[in-house]
């Protein structure tokens, strides 16, 4: 599910909060550098449906109570004095309001009286991760989205309703909650294929040439896995007490779906740790690789070495400057006809001699042969196909 193109603030493994402390409980303290809110609003039943952007959160009052359920999307959290009246229009906690605006939470659930609060993190499909907080508000008639920017991976589940295709026109707002967050959650899969793209790439590279690039790429993938890691996993519980708790906002066939989803993050995240071994893997390989590159180069040193020991002493005997004349005892070699021939041919049986005696003992086999071999048709690729069920939406 591609997203929109959009320009977004930069979040992954290490967030930064850019919200002052809020001076008292429930105050909403609105990013300076954050977008000001976009208002849209899709009222739907299963004989019409409306859809709209708004200017005003009163134009929302004018819809309320005309179809069995509202959705209000707000994208950007820099103006408090509208968050703030969207929250009065709906009746909207301020804890959970203020929670909405601080967009550094972990997925969670809140129960409140007049509404179900939940917060969920949205990767965007493409490279580099980016993730963002996502807030929603589950009340008796009406959904409320909160969003950081503009853009997202709902586009499909609007089109579904606009066309009145699938069960969302036939649902309450608790089935809307559910199409929301199971499209954030199945947003990950792609996200989930691309790294499994690049960790073969890296394999490629470092069995074949390994180098400081293939080393920067793994440490930038185990950064992209935990930052994912951290996104995904708070959301095994968030999902598994909205589908146990109770609460008259949630019906029981809605939570045959969430738990469906639950099945789904706990997918992801026994991929992501698949994938975060393979990246530990992946280095130790590197790490071999390397180290196997390092003897080889001083196993031919060593060997080119050890052949020039003996050619050398015999290099050094004739060098000596001893006179044949004073003694016939020195050097008598210098004085024969073949002296040069015989010492070069010496020399050159010498080196063919441990040569042969080297090949016979297999210290001269190739730098191939001693590489670590991986098997190219790994397991992962089984792990990443996503399989749709019959009772699920397309």
């Amino acid at each position: 599910m591609p997203r929109q193109s959009r320009k977004r603030r930069k979040s992954g493994a290490h967030q930064r909060r850019r919200t002052a402390p809020a001076p008292l409980p429930g105050s909403i303290v609105a990013d300076p550098l954050a977008k000001r809110p976009r208002l849209t609003v899709i009222a739907y039943g299963p004989d019409r449906v409306v859809e709209r952007s708004i200017d005003r959160p009163e134009e929302v009052a004018e819809l309320r109570g005309q179809f069995p359920v509202l959705w209000l999307n707000v994208d950007g959290l820099g103006d408090a004095a509208t968050i703030e009246h969207v929250g009065e229009l709906f009746g909207l906690h301020r804890l959970a309001l203020e929670d909405a605006v601080n967009t550094h939470q972990r997925a969670k659930l809140d129960l409140f009286e007049t509404s179900v609060f939940i917060v969920a993190r949205m990767a965007d499909t493409r490279r580099p991760v980016t993730l963002e907080q996502l807030s929603l508000f589950l009340g008796a008639d009406f959904v409320v989205t909160f969003q950081e920017s503009e853009g997202d991976c709902w586009d499909p589940l609007r089109n579904r309703i606009r066309e009145g295709a699938g069960r969302a026109r036939h649902q309450g707002p608790d089935f809307l909650v559910y199409c929301l967050i199971d499209a954030a959650i199945d947003a990950y899969f792609p996200l989930l294929e691309a790294c499994g793209d690049d960790l073969d790439s890296i394999e490629e590279s470092v069995v074949a040439q390994p180098g400081r690039e293939s080393l920067d790429r793994l440490h930038h993938m185990k950064g992209e896995l935990l930052a994912l890691r951290r996104a995904i996993w708070p959301h095994r519980e968030m999902l598994a007490a909205l589908a146990r708790e109770s609460t008259p906002f949630v019906t029981d066939s809605t939570r045959l779906y969430l738990r469906d989803c639950h099945d789904h993050v706990i997918q992801i995240a026994d991929l992501l740790e698949t994938y975060r071994e393979l990246t530990a893997d992946l280095r130790d390989l590197y790490m071999s690789a390397v180290s196997n590159r390092i003897n080889e180069t001083m196993r031919v040193l060593t060997i080119i070495a050890t052949i020039f020991i003996p050619i050398t002493f015999i290099a050094s005997i004739f060098g000596m400057n001893f006179d044949p004349g004073a003694s016939p005892w020195n050097m008598p070699e210098l004085r024969w006809r073949w002296g040069y021939p015989v010492a070069l041919f010496a020399m050159a049986l010498t080196a063919a001699g441990m040569g042969w005696y080297f090949y016979r003992r297999g210290w001269l086999a190739s730098i191939d042969g001693l590489e670590p071999r991986v098997d190219q048709r790994h397991p992962r690729h089984s792990l990443l196909v996503h399989e749709h069920h019959s009772h699920r939406e397309t």
